[in-house]
This record gives C-alpha cells, structure tokens and sequence, in this order.
C-alpha cells in the first residue's frame, strides 16, 4: 500500500484525474451490478409458471396482481399486456412495446460510459507520460552533470507511473463493461420471451377466460 501511495505520488498531476474516472467507474459498476443481477432479477421459470398456473385456472385478475407485484422489468412488461387482453393482438403488442420501451433503457443506462471513460483514462495516462518526459529533457538539458541522472529517472518515473495508473483503471472498465453488458442482453432476452409466452397463453385461451376481444375503430 505504501509503495503505491508512493507511485501515486510520483505520477504527478494526471493521476488525480485518472482517481477521479477510477471512482466513477467503480460506481457505476457496483450500481449496475445491483441494478442488472439483484434490482431487475426475476426468476423467469417461477414467474411463468406461476403466471400459467393462475390463467389456466381463470384467474386474470390475481394474475395482473400477481405481475404487479413483481418488481422486474418482466412483471411491467407483463402487466401493461394482460390489461390491453380484451383488445385486439395489435393493441396487446403495443402495450407491451410502450411498457419495454420505459423499461428497457433502465438495464441499458450508464454501462455505455464504461468504455469511454476506459479510453479517457488511458489517454490521461498517455498525456501525463508525455509531459512527464517532455519535463525530464528539458529539466536534463539544462542541468549539471551531477543532477542529470536523478532529474531524468524522476521524469521517467513520473511517465511510466501515470501511464501504468492509467491502465489499471481502463482494463478493468472494459472487463466489467463487457460483463454487464451480456447481462443486460441476458435479461432483455428474457424479459422478451416470458413477456410473450404469458400474453400468447392468454390470448390462445381468451375463450376460457371469458373474454370478449373488443375491436378497435
């Protein structure tokens, strides 16, 4: 630990803004890891199951409740189709499309950042490297003899520390960008196929039900 704070130390000025993306990078990493794996998780196979079992038995309106209930993305989604299920198969979709549509870009925001601020931090690193040896020479060229070699090994060590810094925090940004957004993908996947296995179990049994499709004018 103490040997870092000395590299940290002798990086120079970059890597405090170098810090600064390392922060906001673990941020949204530990946000989107509770958003995308415990907020938004629903257990698919549990919630069809239940949700078949209770419109087999012509239970609509538990049903609704019951995806009321749900806090996932998949319980909306769900809901928002189940109460259109009187109206023709076009006005179902469109429900369910408006209710992804609010939904969805809840599981997208904030990951695409993580590629980006994994490029700023690099180029911070890279910058700081080239004003740490721009510093170096010029310090070295008009220098004694004598301090020549300390002035340069402090320039060399100021670029390599904050271009290493810089890395540190851009490789684990791409790693966990990479993570959550298969993630992300994971879960609109199968927010998309529950979503439409409960709304087409209901409207093959609409007649079971004892709905009356209402046609739109």
């Amino acid at each position: 630990m103490l040997a870092f704070a000395e590299a940290f130390e002798e990086g120079g000025f970059w890597m405090y803004p170098i810090l600064v993306i390392g922060i906001v990078v673990i941020f949204i990493v530990i946000e989107r890891t509770y958003v995308l794996y415990f907020r938004t998780s629903s257990k698919r196979e549990s919630f069809l199951s239940q949700m078949r079992s209770l419109i087999m038995s012509r239970n609509l309106d538990k049903a609704v409740q019951y995806a009321s209930h749900d806090p996932s993305p998949l319980g909306k989604i769900v809901k928002a189709g189940l109460l259109k299920v009187n109206h023709d198969d076009e006005v179902v979709q469109s429900a369910m499309d408006e209710a992804a549509l609010k939904e969805v870009p809840k599981l997208e925001k904030r990951t695409g950042f993580l590629p980006m601020l994994s490029n700023v931090a690099t180029l911070m690193g890279l910058l700081g490297t080239i004003i740490g040896l721009i510093r170096s020479f010029a310090a070295v060229s008009s220098a004694d003899a004598a301090t020549k070699a300390t002035l340069l090994s402090k320039g060399i060590s100021e670029a390599m520390n904050c271009t290493a810094f810089g890395l540190i925090v851009a490789i684990p940004a791409l790693l966990f960008y990479a993570m959550l957004q298969s993630r992300t993908q994971r879960c609109i996947d199968d927010i998309n196929a529950a979503s439409v296995n409960v709304v087409n179990l209901v409207i093959v049994n609409r007649d079971k039900l004892g709905l009356t499709v209402k046609k739109e004018t």
